[in-house]
């Protein structure tokens, strides 16, 4: 049973599409790969001499690494607070930024960029997709259009101006499997959580 969190920064506050990456993730390790790396290390231990068996030692160090994985995202599922950028806001929450806002700012020289604010697992610098926690989240946050905001990152200290907010969907890529992943053959799983 897991403790109820008393710090803010303890929640994993995180996107819908974000929260089923998690999950998908979650579902393929305990479904496919560890199955599959299960079987591996059987069949390794019942060639006989294991200290000198490289696929059983390879196998098991492997099996160690994702009940890791398991654990560490079993834990940011537990500890997710899911927020929908769509949904509706009113007041100050439809015109500021938040957690799933994209912003749009200028800095200084007046180069503007475009950034969506996700949550720690969803991060994706192509993407333009920024931890809720990360420097420039915390200086954009409860800003509105035409405000402005002080940027401390390390070594540096930029000014900001926001031109617009939105809330809209923010695009989270799927969970894919790594390349070269030791997966058992797919089978027919439920969606969902």
């Amino acid at each position: 049973m897991s403790q109820p969190f008393t710090k803010t920064s303890d929640k994993n506050y995180i996107t819908p599409a974000g929260l089923q990456r998690l999950r998908d993730e979650l579902r393929f390790l305990l479904s496919r790969e560890r199955p599959a790396v299960t079987l591996v290390v059987a069949w390794a231990a019942s060639n006989g001499d294991r200290s000198e068996n490289a696929d059983y030692q390879y196998g098991k160090r492997r099996l160690r690494q994702i009940d890791r994985r398991i654990r560490f995202i079993t834990t940011r599922i537990d500890a997710a607070e899911a927020v929908d950028p769509e949904a509706p806001r009113t007041g100050r929450a439809a015109t500021h930024a938040f957690f799933g806002a994209t912003v749009r700012y200028a800095d200084a020289a007046g180069m503007e960029r475009v950034v969506s604010i996700v949550g720690v697992d969803e991060v994706d610098r192509e993407g333009r997709h920024i931890s809720w926690v990360s420097p420039l989240a915390r200086a954009l946050m409860t800003c509105g259009p035409g405000d402005s905001a002080v940027l401390h990152a390390p070594g540096s200290t930029q000014q900001l101006h926001v031109l617009e907010v939105r809330y809209e969907r923010i695009p989270i890529a799927p969970f894919r499997e790594p390349p070269g992943a030791e997966a058992a053959p797919k089978t027919h799983l439920p969606t969902g959580g």
